[in-house]
């Protein structure tokens, strides 16, 4: 029996920790964004619907449109258009 128990398990997909929610941006997309910090590499950062985006070259208090360049698990890159 104790063979049956791993199959079972073995077509199952385990996540550990947080599962991530479907991303409010999609990579070619513009977006109006307010940039309200700045990350650690010097970047801007702005958050559409909570779902961080990193716009190089801006500030906080920038108000920027912007195409998505790259969509990760957790966040994205923007470009200033």
């Amino acid at each position: 029996m104790g063979n049956r128990e791993v199959s079972i398990l073995e077509g199952r997909r385990r996540t550990f920790g947080k599962s991530f929610p479907s991303k409010p941006v999609e990579q070619g997309k513009e977006y109006e964004v307010d940039i309200k910090e700045v990350s650690q590499r010097g970047d801007g950062v702005a958050r559409v619907k909570g779902f961080v985006v990193f716009v190089p070259g801006t500030k906080p208090g920038d108000h920027v449109k912007v195409r998505i360049t790259n969509v990760a698990k957790r966040f994205a890159v923007g470009e200033v258009i």
